[in-house]
């Protein structure tokens, strides 16, 4: 097997990913030993997802699913792969030709799942350039942050979503970025908008070479500070993901269809919902603003075969499914957040399929613990995906015997590669990633979730920093301090509670709680608002003035 661990030249043109790699000693042990992963060492996952489908006879299969009407779920319409492949040629010449970009810069995507989103990702790969996939809930400060520290020059974006990009581009608004320079809009009408300039090209374009260790993807995600930790992952890494949990788990074919609700600007929607799909030949039903009833209409309607959304979807939906004809269903993928065993058998019992959970990170790119079908435990996420070595140690790094509680450490041919962060030292020890994951190891190999071991709040399948959300609220008039902390709940696993310190002169009643609320919405992304607020005269502290969160989680609980 070819040595993962030794990079190949690069092929880029902008090596800016590249030169911002972390040092190699901080590096996890790649481990790539199993024949599906002996990839050439030039290629580019974009082609190997879409083109290679039409050379090899299959262009006139389903791709991609979508409707024209997002609001009302209607005007449905789909795209063979030939025709994939036509609007990702076209797309890549425009980012080429037109905008003049070359291999390794960076292109901002900003959209829903809809089939337009997913032709962006998959053009602008083709073209060799580098995806910055950001989901549709940002605001133009958040933005802002993750334009500049990946210097992104070019952006494409939903036309209903351009309001928050816009004040980035805007001169002598508080989020300008001077950097990014070229913003165009998909799903647009207008003469300049990316259609109209698709419809211009020839339609024949030759992807430029890239090289299996080339970054491809530059996948945000927010740390316990708040500071949003930019995740690079090459072209092998797509591939990768694509050719171990689906293939050896879900054991996925052409005959697939996948729909869920996980953005495709999270690893988790980016593989469940589209690179899964295309690789194995199936298709995928990109869909937005699902509630549980449009999920499940979205299985019965489509035959899907495939689920992925969170545990609290599952817990909604099986209040609902005896009302629809779920008989095409395989595999429920649970991911994003603990999965209750109460949610589990809630599930099972309403409709009589064993949902698959699994453990990944936007670090690691996907799943890499899980287990389906008869292989599920009770209690317990499952075994460690074909590819992939995990084991549970303490804080001294070595291995600790099942049954004893400890840090989950994972390695296999992915794993964490931040950009120019020095949290990488920490992501990564003795060349293990280390998610923050407090997890036991039974003498079977099944892996049981206990708790995260940071300060990260996951509400709903969504990762939220408490300090960012504090950093909103302290930008109120009324607010003098706050802390924040999760908060147990049965319904979405967590939600954010707030403890807020008043200034004098304002009142601690429920409509000052509401614009408080209503102020975290407006300020950053909404679901990241605390749903629980309480004001008090003081917050627990040391004496050096350092918050005590400890204190504050005993108060919730």
């Amino acid at each position: 097997m070819k040595d993962w661990n030794t990079l190949l030249p690069s092929r880029h043109v902008d090596t800016f990913t590249r030169e911002r790699l972390p040092p190699q000693d901080q590096w996890p042990l790649f481990i790539a030993e199993r024949p599906e992963l002996d990839y050439p060492d030039d290629f580019n996952c974009a082609v190997e997802l879409v083109d290679r489908h039409v050379l090899e006879g299959r262009g006139q299969r389903t791709a991609l699913h979508g409707v024209a009407d997002i609001e009302r779920h209607e005007g449905a319409f789909s795209w063979r792969y030939v025709e994939l492949k036509d609007k990702t040629d076209r797309i890549a010449q425009v980012l080429t030709h037109e905008m003049g970009l070359v291999p390794g810069n960076r292109v901002l995507l900003r959209g829903g799942n809809s089939p337009m989103m997913a032709a962006c990702w998959l053009g602008a790969v083709k073209a060799g350039l580098v995806v910055v996939p950001t989901m549709p809930l940002l605001r133009a400060g958040e933005l802002a942050t993750i334009i500049a520290k990946a210097q992104v020059s070019a952006a494409l974006c939903d036309s209903l979503l351009l309001d928050e990009l816009q004040h980035c581009t805007t001169p002598g608004h508080a989020h300008h970025t001077p950097g990014l320079q070229q913003l165009v809009a998909f799903r647009s009408g207008e003469d300049h908008g990316l259609e109209a300039r698709m419809a211009r090209q020839s339609g024949a374009f030759t992807p430029p070479p890239s090289s299996r260790d080339d970054v491809c993807l530059i996948a945000f995600t927010s740390g316990t500070t708040g500071q949003p930790k930019g995740t690079l992952h090459f072209h092998r890494d797509v591939l990768a993901m694509c050719d171990l949990f689906p293939r050896h788990i879900l054991r996925m074919d052409e005959n697939d269809v996948v729909c869920g609700t996980p953005p495709i600007a999270f690893t988790f929607g980016l593989g469940g919902l589209l690179a899964f799909a295309l690789r194995y030949g199936a298709s995928t039903v990109l869909l937005e603003k699902h509630t549980p009833e449009t999920l499940l209409r979205t299985i019965a309607r489509y035959r899907a075969t495939q689920c992925y959304t969170a545990p609290t979807f599952y817990r909604q939906m099986a209040a609902l499914a005896k009302d629809f004809d779920l008989s095409s269903l395989k595999h429920p993928v649970s991911a994003g957040e603990a999965l209750p065993d109460a949610t589990r058998q809630l599930w099972k019992q309403a409709t009589g399929i064993e949902m698959t959970d699994g453990i990944g990170g936007t670090e690691v790119i996907h799943i890499y613990i899980s287990s389906a079908g008869t292989q599920v435990r009770r209690g317990t996420i499952g075994q460690v995906v074909p590819g992939y070595v995990a084991q549970i140690v303490g804080d001294d790094m070595q291995a600790l015997p099942p049954g004893q509680v400890g840090r989950l450490a994972v390695r296999g041919p992915t794993g964490c590669k931040y950009l120019d962060d020095p949290r990488q030292q920490s992501y990564v020890q003795d060349g293990w990633n280390l998610p923050g994951d407090t997890f036991v190891m039974d003498a079977d190999g099944y892996f049981s979730y206990q708790a995260r071991n940071d300060d990260m709040i996951i509400s709903a399948g969504y990762n939220i920093a408490g300090p960012e959300v504090e950093g909103a609220l302290m930008l109120h008039p009324a607010v003098a301090e706050c802390g924040v902390v999760g908060m147990a709940d049965e319904e979405r696993g967590q939600i954010v509670q707030a403890f807020v310190v008043l200034k004098s002169g304002h009142a601690p009643d429920a409509a000052l709680a509401k614009a408080l609320q209503e102020h975290v919405k407006q300020t950053i992304a909404p679901f990241k608002y605390p749903r629980k607020l309480v004001f008090v005269d003081a917050l627990p502290r040391t004496e050096t003035g350092k918050l005590q969160r400890f204190k504050l989680r005993q108060i919730s609980s």
